[in-house]
Order: structure tokens, then sequence, then C-alpha cells
């Protein structure tokens, strides 16, 4: 809890990273919007998908590049030279940055159903919650990747390099089981797939299935592994 008030006290004075957080999924969701103004049925069909997708991106950036920066600037060590766990200090992250996934998945959601005029055969709550999950994804994967990086900008080259792959294999613009046998198999690993998965059943579905459910925990298992093989990887500085 100690961490969590920590990290949220350093947002609270970094408002570049707070509008990062909060305002730039819904630009991009929005510029989708307009830009297939002509044809509405596009952003019907990819719209709920990149309300997952954005939010995911966002936060493993955020995530990656500020963890890193506790270990350059001697935060990290100090830290832990307390008696403090490794999955203490990822846990109190994971508070945090859920925190601020939380408000970033209601705004998102309420800006893409509401305003924008998403239609969605599920519940709205279903929306909310792949959303908070996949936002939740990107922070953990962020956290894990970090302990891989020994600059700002390597951490920031994790983005094409983990993020971009899932993106063009998750089904966003081919149906993956359309795919070739190869890349299928790599798609079913990437735990973005699950996530533009949930989101497509909840756009065309009334209820929520069997499959959605499974969707959801593959998607937050995914989060909890990371964050533990982040804590397994952790280390106190980076020289």
């Amino acid at each position: 809890m100690a961490t969590a008030r920590r990290v949220l006290e350093q947002l609270r004075h970094d408002p570049r990273t707070i509008a990062l957080m909060l305002i730039v999924p819904c630009v991009l969701i929005s510029l989708l919007k307009w830009v297939f103004d002509a044809s509405p049925h596009v952003f019907q069909s990819v719209g709920a998908a990149l309300l997952g997708i954005f939010p995911f991106t966002v936060m493993f950036l955020v995530t990656s590049v500020g963890m890193l920066r506790e270990r350059t600037t001697g935060t990290l060590e100090r830290l832990l030279t307390m008696p403090l766990a490794k999955a203490d200090l990822l846990g109190g992250y994971a508070l945090a940055f859920g925190s601020v996934a939380l408000v970033q998945a209601g705004i998102a959601s309420a800006l893409t159903i509401g305003l924008l005029g998403l239609k969605v055969a599920g519940p709205v709550w279903a929306v909310f919650v792949v959303a908070l999950l996949d936002a939740l994804l990107g922070m953990a994967l962020g956290l894990f990747t970090s302990a891989f990086a020994r600059t700002e900008f390597q951490a920031v080259q994790f983005l094409p390099a983990f993020v971009l792959p899932q993106f063009l294999l998750c089904g966003l613009f081919a149906p993956r089981d359309r795919m070739q046998p190869v890349l299928r198999w790599i798609s079913d690993v990437l735990p973005l797939s699950y996530a533009v998965s949930a989101m497509d059943k909840i756009t065309a579905h009334g209820t929520v299935t069997g499959g959605l459910i499974t969707d959801m925990a593959i998607i937050a298992g995914a989060g909890v592994l990371a964050l533990a093989l982040g804590a397994a990887t952790l280390r106190r500085r980076t020289d």
C-alpha cells in the first residue's frame, strides 16, 4: 500500500503521463471513428477490439518505462534494502496503475459506447471489464519486460518488438482461423488475441457466453503470470 501511494503521488505531479494514460486512448478511438465516418460499419466491426488494444498498449509503455526509471535512479535498490519483497513492490505498482486502469477503462468505454455510438449486443459492463483486464495485462507485461532493458530507449523498443506482433496476429485484421497454421499457433499463445476475441463475442452475442468467460480468464491469468515472472526477474538496479 505504501508503494501504491508513492506511485500515485508521483503520477499526481506528472500531468503528461496522466494525459497519456487517460486521454490518448480516447483520442485514438475518436480518430478511428472520424476516419471511417463515411463507412460506419468499419468502426462497428473494429471499435470494440481497439477499445481493448489501445489501453493495453499505453499501459505497457508507461509501466515499462516507469519501472526502469526506478532502477536507473537507484530508488528500487534503496527500497529492496528494506523488508520489502519483490512481489510486494510489484503488487504496489499493480495497485497504483490498476487504479488508473480502472478510470481509464471507464472513460474509454463510456466514450466509445456513449458519444461515439458503438453498438454491442452484450452487456455494457462486460465491455468495461474486458477493457480493464486488457489495461491490467498491458501493465503487467510492461513491468515484466522492463527487467530486460537498461535504458528508457530500450524499454520503448519493446513496444514494436513485443506489442506490434500481437497487434498484427490478434485477429483484428484477419480472422485467426484463416491465417497460416504457424501464425495461428503463435496467435494462440499471445494474450492480446484473447482480448480481441472477448470483445468480438460481446459485440456479437447478447449474453455472457462460456467462451467469453474463458477469454477473460486467460487474459487475467496472463496478467498474473506476467507479474509473477516480473517478480522473479526483477533486478535491484540497472548499471
